[in-house]
């Protein structure tokens, strides 16, 4: 009898639903259950060289901060004058707005002359706005202790590298908290400079290096990756010189950080991609891709 049952649960055929009774165990499986399965639907296959142009963001920022940090260092000691600083700072920005206007000219977006003299009113009313604050800055955090300044620079710092936008689509990435960061950071350490006038170039370096300078080299990067590279081989050239003269050990562990990420970790992932063993099947969970905001109206 029950071999008579089981030959008529064979000859039926059994689908796959949860709203038809079937003459078949709960824990059943058909032969055909694993035809759909597919492996690794999504994986995507990374070419070396193309990850390391990619961590070329990371090195960037990196040296971002380092040379920050050496900028301040050496007007912390008085090996840098602020004139100086501000006089570089405004050259390397006009040089730099004059490359952004040429890249945009280069897809057909070219400025006008009302959207450059918006941007030259902006620039105005920051510097001037910065400069009249710049004895509050210098002031703002004399009742905290130096060794928590600098513990609340580095983590700040530390932030700012964490929340960056390297290009990933991920929850922790937020360009606006990147930056607070960093430009709180930066009023931390201009606060334990000799003046104001330090405090006021600090501030406004940390706004070129930090948000002036990422916008020029993503616009490189997108448009002209072979400039992109070398921009990025020298400046970290030019951030590893600056810190050889502070500290030989610190050049060595962060030319050691920086060859890590860019040529050791790429190749760590396109070795761990071999592992990868992601299944896919009708098991998933269903994924709607229509449009469903007419029906919110």
């Amino acid at each position: 009898m029950l071999r008579l049952q089981m030959a008529q649960n064979r000859r039926q055929c059994w689908q796959k639903v949860l709203y038809k009774r079937q003459p078949f165990p709960d824990n059943y499986v058909d032969r055909s259950f694993l035809e759909k399965l597919r492996k690794n639907v999504h994986a995507r296959k990374y070419q070396y060289w193309a990850v390391v142009f990619e961590s070329g963001l990371v090195i960037q920022q990196l040296c971002s901060v380092c040379v920050f940090v050496v900028i301040w260092w050496y007007m912390d000691v008085g090996l840098l004058a602020p004139q100086w600083l501000f006089g570089a700072g405004l050259i390397s920005s006009l040089i730099g707005y004059v490359l952004f206007d040429a890249v945009e000219s280069g897809i057909g977006k070219s400025q006008s002359d009302q959207s450059q003299w918006a941007d030259l009113k902006n620039a105005v009313v920051f510097v001037a706005f910065t400069y009249g604050f710049s004895p509050v800055l210098k002031t703002l955090t004399e009742s905290i202790s130096t060794d928590t300044i600098y513990a609340m620079s580095a983590l700040m710092l530390l932030g700012h590298l964490i929340f960056y936008d390297y290009g990933a689509n991920a929850a922790i990435v937020s360009s606006t908290l990147s930056l607070n960061m960093a430009i709180f950071a930066s009023v931390c350490l201009a606060s334990r400079l000799p003046c104001s006038f330090h405090a006021f170039v600090m501030v406004t370096f940390a706004i070129q290096i930090f948000a002036l300078w990422p916008m020029l080299q993503k616009k490189l990067k997108a448009q002209t990756p072979h400039c992109y590279m070398v921009i990025t081989l020298l400046f970290a050239m030019s951030a590893l010189m600056g810190l050889l003269t502070i500290s030989s050990v610190g050049t060595v562990l962060f030319a050691l950080l920086l060859v890590s990420i860019s040529c050791l970790c790429p190749y760590c992932l396109i070795r761990l991609q071999l592992f990868k063993d992601n299944i896919h099947g009708p098991w998933d969970e269903a994924e709607i891709k229509e449009d469903l905001s007419k029906f919110l109206m």
